[in-house]
C-alpha cells in the first residue's frame, strides 16, 4: 500500500507529456532569459511543475519508513547550507536506476535503486550533497542564461531524459531538444568540479564522514559496470570519474583528523535498505541477503516469502522476527500487515495496535488498522484512521479508494464519491475522475455542507487544466 507500481515505459510517457505540455504551460519564462536572466521565481515555478509531472506519472514511495528517512537525510544536509531561497523537498521514486537528481527550486528525487545498492548512509548523503550543490550554485539557471534560445520547457524535458537513465531516455530528450541544444543534457566540467567541491563541504558541515562522497561514487561506478546499467549523469560527465574521485580523496586528506575519522550510525539506513530489498528486490537475491537471525533479517525474509506465496514459511519467519525484536515498530507493522492479508484479524489487530503505540507517526500501520476495522464491521471507527492517514499522504489514491468504500458502507454517499474522485484523480485516470466528479457534483447540489466538494473542485480544476493542454 501507499505506493503506485510503475514500469519503465512511464518515463517515456512522462518525457512525451513534458515535450508537448511544458512549453505551453510556461512560455513566459523563456522570455525572461532575454530580460535579466532566470529569476528565483522562474526556478521555483520550473521545479514545482516538474514535481507535479513526476508525481502524476511515476511511482512515488510513500511508506513512512522510506519517505521520512529520505526527508530526514535531506533536512540534515539542508541545515548545513547557507541561507537559501528555496524550500527543499525530497521524494523517493520507485525505480531500479542507481540515480538521484535535483531540479531547480529545491526538488530532490531519490531512486530506490540507489538506496538498495549503496552500503552506508554517508554514501547516500554524499550523492545528495553533490546534487544539492548543483541547485545552490544555480548551475541550471546559469546554463539557461548562457543559452538564451532554450526554453524552460525544453530544459525540463532534458532533465526528464537524464532522470530516465539509459540510452533511451537520453536519446529521447536529445531528439526533443535538437542537436544544437543537446549539450544542455549534461553539466559542464566546471559545474561538476564545483558540485564535488561544494557538496563535500555540505557533507562535512552536516556531520558526516567526508569519505562518504568518494565512497558513494566508487560503489556506483563499480555496480554500474557489474550490472550493465547506465552510469548516472553525475558520474558520466567530464572530467573522468576516476580523476574526480582522486580529487575528492586528496581534499579529504587535508581535513582535520577528527573530521576524517567521524563515526557513523548506519542503523536507519540498514532498516530502509532492508525494507526496499524485501519489497522490490529480486526474490532469490533478497532471500540470500536475509539469512541472519536478527529481527530485521527475519522480517525481510517473511516479506519475500509472502511475495512468493509461501505463506506457512512466511508466517514462521515473522514469528522469528517478533521473537528477536518484540518492540520494533517496523517488525510489528509488517507482521500485522501480513496477518491482515492472511485473514487473521485477531492477530493483526494486536500487532498493529502495538506498532502504532510505539510509532504514532506510522500512518501505514494506521491504514492497515483502518482496513481491519472496516472488515470487522466498524466503518465509523475506521473513518477516523483513514482521515488521519490522509493528513500525511493527501494524494495517495489507494487510501482515498479505501476511505470511499468505508464511507459508502456508512451511508455517506457524497463523501464516498468525493474520495473516489480523489482516488481517480491521483491515479491520473481522467475518464474515471470526470465520471465520479459529476456524480459528486450532483449530490453536492442537494447537500447542506458543500465544503468537501469545494475542496475537491479546486483540485479537479487544477488537474483538468493540465489534462486540457495535453
Amino acid at each position: 500500500m501507499l505506493f503506485r507500481h510503475a514500469r519503465t515505459r512511464r518515463w517515456v510517457a512522462l518525457l512525451a507529456l513534458l515535450g508537448f505540455l511544458l512549453p505551453q504551460i510556461i512560455p513566459a519564462a523563456a522570455q525572461a532569459f532575454f530580460f535579466g536572466g532566470v529569476s528565483i521565481k522562474d526556478e521555483k515555478d520550473m521545479g514545482r511543475k516538474f514535481d507535479i509531472m513526476v508525481r502524476s506519472n511515476l511511482a512515488v514511495v510513500d511508506d513512512p519508513e522510506v519517505s521520512q528517512y529520505v526527508k530526514y537525510l535531506l533536512d540534515r544536509l539542508v541545515r548545513a547550507l547557507p541561507p537559501q531561497p528555496f524550500d527543499f523537498k525530497a521524494t523517493a521514486v520507485l525505480h531500479n536506476s542507481l540515480n538521484a537528481f535535483a531540479v531547480p527550486g529545491g526538488y530532490v528525487f531519490v531512486f530506490t535503486g540507489l538506496i538498495m545498492n549503496l552500503d552506508r548512509e554517508d554514501e547516500l548523503a554524499g550523492v545528495l550533497a553533490h546534487e544539492l550543490a548543483h541547485v545552490t550554485q544555480r548551475h541550471v539557471a546559469s546554463r539557461l542564461e548562457r543559452a538564451q534560445y532554450l526554453t524552460v520547457g525544453s530544459l525540463l524535458l532534458a532533465i526528464a531524459g537524464v532522470a530516465a537513465g539509459g540510452a533511451g531516455g537520453g536519446a529521447l530528450a536529445m531528439g526533443a531538444l535538437g542537436a544544437g541544444q543537446s549539450a544542455m543534457l549534461n553539466y559542464s566540467r566546471v559545474d561538476e568540479n564545483e558540485a564535488d567541491h561544494i557538496g563535500l563541504q555540505y557533507l562535512t558541515a552536516a556531520g558526516y564522514p567526508p569519505s562518504g562522497m568518494a565512497g558513494g561514487f566508487k560503489v556506483l561506478r563499480q555496480k554500474s559496470w557489474m550490472s550493465g546499467t547506465s552510469v548516472p549523469t553525475y558520474l558520466s560527465t567530464h572530467p573522468a570519474i576516476g580523476d574526480r574521485i582522486n580529487g575528492l580523496q586528496a581534499r579529504i586528506k587535508t581535513l582535520p583528523a577528527q573530521v576524517q575519522n567521524r563515526r557513523l550510525d548506519n542503523r536507519r539506513f540498514i532498516r530502509v535498505k532492508t525494507l526496499l530489498w524485501a519489497r522490490y528486490g529480486d526474490e532469490q537475491a533478497a532471500l540470500q541477503r536475509f539469512s541472519g537471525k536478527d529481527g530485521l533479517s527475519q522480517m525481510g525474509r517473511g516479506i519475500v516469502l509472502a511475495r512468493q506465496n509461501r505463506i506457512n514459511e512466511a508466517s514462521a519467519a515473522f514469528d522469528r522476527a517478533l521473537a528477536a525484536a518484540p518492540a520494533d515498530p517496523l517488525v510489528l507493522r509488517e507482521a500485522g500487515a501480513f496477518h491482515y492479508r492472511k485473514g487473521d484479524m485477531s492477530r493483526a489487530e494486536g500487532l498493529l495496535r502495538q506498532a502504532m503505540r510505539l510509532e504514532p507517526r506510522d500512518y501505514m500501520a494506521a491504514f492497515f488498522y483502518a482496513r481491519m476495522l472496516d472488515e470487522t464491521g466498524n466503518p465509523a471507527q475506521a473513518g477516523k484512521y483513514y482521515a488521519d492517514v490522509l493528513r500525511y499522504v493527501p494524494e495517495d489514491a489507494e487510501v482515498h479508494q479505501a476511505f470511499a468504500r468505508s464511507l459508502g458502507k456508512s451511508g455517506k454517499t457524497l463523501e464516498a464519491y468525493v474520495h473516489m474522485t480523489y482516488s481517480a484523480l491521483y491515479s491520473n485516470n481522467r475518464k474515471l475522475t470526470e465520471r465520479y466528479f459529476n456524480q459528486a457534483k450532483g449530490l453536492a447540489n442537494r447537500a447542506a455542507d458543500k465544503r468537501p466538494f469545494r475542496r475537491l473542485e479546486a483540485a479537479y480544476k487544477e488537474r483538468k487544466e493540465i489534462w486540457d493542454k495535453n
